[in-house]
């Protein structure tokens, strides 16, 4: 059966942008706002620090925690006790890939790897949507030798590094996610999976995205009324099922446009629509440009 979570890691095409180790003592805080949202990743490897998300409530991270923020736009990392507003922190470069924050002479308060990846899938702003704002796992082993992985790649000069960093990521966000599916997750892909009807509809839009689905049939796949499937599926996924299923059709086509040598018709039938007008009329007023002019400028980018 179709896993709807792994199939939107995959268009995400995740690749590693940077990973280090840092090691913190004393008073320090590190504040980043990146224009781009790229996502955040940390494993705490010994001791404890500060997480501040914009939106989110502060949050301790330990021995054994991982944090993962789909879209890092405005967040700080620090002390338990951070310094006061404007103090800088002192940071170093101990070797290569090791960071040293405050006061070098102070013990060690904090062990942990953090890193930035990017997506390549010029549609992430959609697939990212799908996914919780944070994601804190605790106790997950698994999780932090991922990371060690990730950042032992990262550090090594061997053939094939790229592609085994892309799968290294993806394994890791995908282990993240599910190790976060459940009814808690805020409304999204996640928390529509933990729904056991609700993913008997989310399996099947995603095996079969050219079939022409009713609210009526998916309702029915869920074993649910049409009324109560409605209002759970916008409850719990974030959306209603068609719009859902209308972000799901234009990821993939984006993704066929791409990456194949196909025809707008080809890529039509694909997705579901029964015309190649139909398609580029519905793709033009989601992606805002024609298919044609969009697959053009993805083969000169």
């Amino acid at each position: 059966m179709t896993d709807p979570l792994a199939q939107v890691v995959g268009l995400l095409q995740p690749s590693a942008s940077f990973s280090k180790l840092v090691i913190a003592s004393g008073p320090w805080r590190v504040r980043r706002s990146d224009d781009d949202g790229r996502p955040f990743y940390c494993a705490i490897l010994e001791g404890a620090c500060r997480l501040s998300v914009a939106g989110q409530d502060p949050m301790t991270l330990e021995q054994g925690d991982f944090v993962l923020v789909p879209a890092a736009f405005d967040f700080s990392t620090s002390s338990l006790e951070p310094p006061r507003e404007g103090v800088e922190t002192r940071r170093s470069e101990i070797s290569p890939g090791v960071f040293r924050l405050g006061d070098p002479d102070d013990p060690p308060s904090v062990r942990m790897l953090v890193g930035h990846c990017a997506f390549v899938a010029d549609d992430a702003k959609l697939l990212v949507s799908l996914l919780p704002r944070l994601v804190h796992v605790r106790g997950e082993g698994r999780l932090t030798t991922l990371v060690e992985l990730v950042n032992g790649e990262t550090r090594a000069d061997r053939p094939g590094r790229e592609v085994v960093l892309a799968r290294l990521l993806e394994i890791l966000l995908i282990e993240t996610l599910r190790s976060t599916a459940c009814a808690l997750a805020p409304p999204g892909l996640l928390r529509g999976l933990a729904d056991d009807q609700l993913a008997l509809a989310l399996r099947r839009m995603h095996e079969r995205p050219a079939h022409a689905w009713t609210v009526v049939e998916l309702a029915r796949e869920a074993a649910l009324s049409r009324s109560a499937f409605f209002d759970r599926f916008r409850r719990e996924v974030g959306v209603a099922p068609m719009e859902y299923l209308l972000g799901w059709r234009m990821a993939l086509a984006k993704d066929l446009l791409r990456r194949e040598k196909v025809s707008v018709a080809e890529v039509a039938a694909r997705v579901g629509y029964s015309s190649a007008s139909t398609f580029s009329v519905a793709f033009a007023r989601s992606v805002g440009t024609p298919p044609i002019a969009y697959a053009r400028g993805q083969r000169n980018a």
